[in-house]
């Protein structure tokens, strides 16, 4: 199945970074609030998930990945992947103090992929899965 979420080497070994520096991560693409649509790095369950967020995967072994409902919704049929860039961002994201930002691409899901997606059915939401 393809998965809904990857990331880069270089946001992979950023995050390894953040992990030695803070514990446990969690990422929640956000929604337009304070940096855009940027996806944010927070402490594991210092983000608490709910019912209206949807589980996109995991990275970096075990790195939950939430976005909200209603994006879910636009994105769905879209396979995004975390990069790290250089420059501050505008949010609460854990990666801000070190210089760097954590950004999203995309790419749309082929017919056979989308497919696939769509048999396996609605990815598990934050009140099924407390992660």
């Amino acid at each position: 199945m393809p998965s809904r979420v990857l990331v880069t080497e270089a946001a992979e070994a950023w995050i390894a970074r953040l992990v030695q520096m803070h514990g446990p991560l969690m990422f929640h693409q956000s929604g337009g609030c304070c940096d855009g649509s940027a996806p944010m790095c927070f402490q594991r369950g210092e983000f608490r998930v709910g019912g209206q967020d949807v589980l996109l995967g995991t990275i970096c072994g075990d790195t939950p990945v939430w976005i909200g409902a209603a994006q879910f919704t636009y994105w769905r049929h879209t396979q995004i992947t975390i990069d790290v860039v250089p420059g501050r961002g505008a949010g609460m994201s854990l990666e801000a103090p070190e210089g760097v930002r954590f950004i999203v691409r995309s790419r749309v899901f082929d017919d056979a992929e989308a497919a696939v997606l769509e048999r396996a059915g609605e990815p598990l939401r934050g009140d099924v899965f407390a992660g």
